[in-house]
């Protein structure tokens, strides 16, 4: 045991990293419970499809009008006490809807407010958590550091947690919560081991919020690399949302996989992105950082084709299993690239304005995913990631060398 240990996550990278990646991984499954009971749990208070779907707009809207203001606060005070703060106050939100779980005591309006509350946290949570991994292990060491650390979310989130969720729900629809609500507090346990980074406070930056904010996009925007990066996320997150907005109805309508099948096509992407944990060593070793960036993102063009041609319900499977794989080396090696460039003290800012491309440009795709499969099929949206993301990608193609070994 000592050895696997020592294995996924080495002495040499210290202390508190071991305690932050132990509390992600304990997070993570707790999130995952989530990702499968939440959607069970309004559907069951619910018939109203608009209700349905705002339960999960309830949670991303908090990124796109608290995000930057996370990332100032993130670099105003200690990290670790604001995760430690965002943390309880997941685990309160999740305390107090069990309590109407299991009072009977519940209605769709609760469980909306939770959902937003639940947003509201991860926003602060996963700002901070971002930044903190800088403080805790050097340069060099950030790409190992970061694929174990984002290994959570692949194997809680996505493999352990939502057959687990779904199971805990059948017993009854406060158990799965109240299970989370257990791997919350643990999870915040460990987090309070963590102790003093290097330092989990930035330099300090006295000036008003809005200036700060300003701060950390003029820093981004006169960072030519970094720059581009984030457009790049920005671009393909708009694909990759118009395609995933009606993945479901590709897998029940297009290959006829059922719902079974769809669940088959979300853990096999789990699967591969569990693979790629134990690769990305070995990758890192044998392939420049651009070369793995190029390879990636000309990977996801492939895979909107690939699913724009397809008819098969066992090779949509295998193209999600690649999608995982690819996908989680590529958030490694952006998360790392993007670490290795910016500044301690606007480490929280910068994250915020590149989460806000993140989610800005879900957000887009969707609704142009839905837009596009009204009119013209399903397959559309498909077509429409793979010209655009193409596109995109010729665009990008000669700075990725410039992009993956800036601030090293």
């Amino acid at each position: 045991m000592t050895a696997l240990v020592e294995r996924f996550t080495p002495t040499r990278l210290g202390r508190g990293y071991r305690w932050l990646v132990s509390s992600s991984w304990v997070g993570s499954i707790g999130d995952g419970i989530a990702l499968s009971a939440g959607p069970l749990l309004v559907a069951g208070e619910t018939r109203s499809a608009f209700l349905v779907a705002a339960a999960a707009l309830l949670q991303r809207l908090p990124w796109l009008f608290l995000g930057l203001y996370a990332g100032v606060i993130a670099d105003r005070i200690d990290r670790r006490v604001l995760l430690i703060g965002s943390e309880s106050f997941r685990a309160l939100v999740i305390g107090v809807l069990c309590l109407g779980l299991f009072s009977t005591h519940v209605s769709i309006a609760l469980v909306l407010i939770a959902m937003l509350l639940f947003g509201i946290a991860d926003v602060f949570s996963n700002t901070t958590s971002g930044t903190l991994l800088p403080m805790l292990v050097e340069k060099e060491e950030l790409g190992f550091a970061n694929s174990r650390l984002m290994g959570a979310s692949v194997v809680g989130q996505g493999l352990l947690g939502p057959p687990l969720g779904a199971f805990l729900f059948s017993i009854g629809r406060a158990w799965p919560f109240l299970t989370q609500a257990i791997l919350v507090t643990l999870a915040l346990l460990l987090v309070t081991q963590i102790g003093s980074a290097r330092a989990s406070r930035a330099e300090p930056t006295p000036g008003s919020v809005r200036s700060e904010v300003t701060e950390g996009f003029r820093w981004l925007i006169g960072h030519p690399p970094i720059r581009t990066l984030a457009l790049i996320i920005l671009s393909f997150n708009i694909t990759w949302g118009a395609a995933w907005s009606v993945l479901v109805l590709y897998a029940l309508h297009r290959v006829h996989l059922g719902e079974v099948g769809y669940g088959l096509m979300t853990t096999s992407s789990a699967i591969g992105g569990s693979l790629a944990i134990v690769a990305y060593r070995r990758l890192e070793a044998r392939w420049s950082l651009a070369a793995i960036m190029r390879v990636c993102l000309t990977l996801e063009v492939l895979m909107h084709l690939s699913l724009a041609v397809n008819r098969s319900g066992v090779i949509a499977i295998v193209i999600m299993f690649v999608f995982g794989a690819y996908s989680f080396v590529w958030g490694t090696v952006s998360q790392t690239v993007r670490q290795r460039a910016v500044p301690q003290a606007l480490q929280g800012r910068v994250l915020s304005v590149y989460l806000l491309c993140v989610f800005g440009g879900i957000v887009i795709g969707q609704i142009l995913g839905g837009v596009l499969a009204s009119e013209w099929g399903i397959v559309a949206p498909f077509w429409f990631a793979f010209v655009g993301s193409g596109l995109s990608l010729a665009v990008v193609w000669r700075q990725l060398g410039e992009i993956a070994h800036t601030g090293t």
